[in-house]
């Protein structure tokens, strides 16, 4: 692990942030102080900080439903972002897009995405800017979305392009309700992109470093002008698909098993700390920190002010 410590502390910072931040927004949502619906990104944080943290703001990302993670991982400002979901026109997208669609142009994050399978095209899209700066844009998906004909079409037009794109498959073995063993036809979503003509690999989800080493390999390939990638990151979701989801699809006690075995931010402190990088009290101290941004946040956010019907024609349309 050839990380500094302020590295190391970065990274566990991003994941502590994103796993309170849905944590809060859980509660908060059963208590009915959020509209909307909602799904959650707990669990698959080592995914979006692994791989966000090779990026600059001239890289791009697209997202998914599941977008809060990406957001965070990417430097969207946390206290905006709750803002946003609580509707205030203080909010990243001045309240008018939500869970599902919260964006930020300046941090090269093009937004989550209600459809799934949307966002990859739109990777590809920006993926030829990217050519032509020497940057990349990823495409993350779901392992739902490596089923849509968008996904196919997106990753062809890359390999034909030989684009600079990465098509991130986060795998957390739930296409909404349904298994993945029997959801993908192929042997493996790895398999499938790489009959595309592209270079695809695998990495552990639940591993920091894992998704790190990986991104830095194919982010070096990418720019390098040899086309278009895939990685596919086997991870675990710990809430439902989406907000009020009863989940009777896991196994009597899985969940529990997950959250002791799997649990991406317990797999990074056992790490650091018996590598002798971190200590406890540094992981502790995070947390606190953390924790109180989250809590102001969520202050501010419930006595923000909230849009009126004399902005809803603003921000249709842009001008160019």
């Amino acid at each position: 692990m050839q990380h500094s410590r302020e590295a190391l502390i970065q990274a566990y910072r991003q994941m502590k942030t994103i796993r309170a931040f849905e944590e809060r927004l859980h509660d908060d949502i059963a208590l009915g102080e959020i509209a909307g619906f909602t799904h959650l990104y707990a669990g698959q944080e080592a995914c979006a900080v692994g791989v966000c943290e090779h990026l600059g703001p001239a890289d791009y990302i697209i997202s998914t439903h599941r977008g809060h993670g990406h957001c965070i991982a990417k430097g969207c400002d946390v206290v905006g972002m709750i803002k946003e979901i609580y509707g205030s026109s203080d909010g990243l997208c001045k309240g008018k897009g939500g869970s599902m669609h919260i964006a930020d142009i300046n941090k090269g994050m093009l937004g989550a995405n209600g459809i799934v399978g949307a966002g990859a095209p739109i990777a590809v899209g920006a993926g030829i800017t990217a050519k032509s700066t020497g940057n990349v844009s990823i495409a993350f998906s779901g392992d739902g979305a490596c089923n849509q004909g968008t996904t196919f079409e997106a990753m062809n037009m890359a390999v034909v392009l030989k684009l600079p794109v990465i098509f991130v498959f986060e795998n957390n073995h739930y296409s909404e309700h349904t298994g993945e063993a029997y959801a993908v036809g192929a042997e493996s979503m790895t398999v499938r992109a790489a009959a595309f003509g592209m270079k695809a690999i695998k990495a552990n989800g639940i591993d920091f470093f894992s998704v790190y080493d990986a991104m830095r390999e194919l982010i070096d390939y990418c720019k390098a002008g040899n086309g278009p990638a895939s990685i596919e990151l086997d991870t675990e979701r710990f809430y439902g698909h989406f907000e009020g989801d009863p989940q009777r699809y896991r196994g009597k006690g899985e969940l529990d098993r997950l959250r002791e075995e799997r649990d991406c931010l317990k797999v990074f402190r056992t790490k650091v700390t018996e590598a002798k990088l971190l200590e406890g009290k540094d992981i502790d101290a995070i947390d606190e920190e953390v924790e109180a941004l989250i809590e102001r946040a969520v202050a501010e956010s419930k006595s923000a002010p909230r849009p009126t019907a004399a902005h809803v024609l603003e921000d249709v349309y842009i001008s160019y």
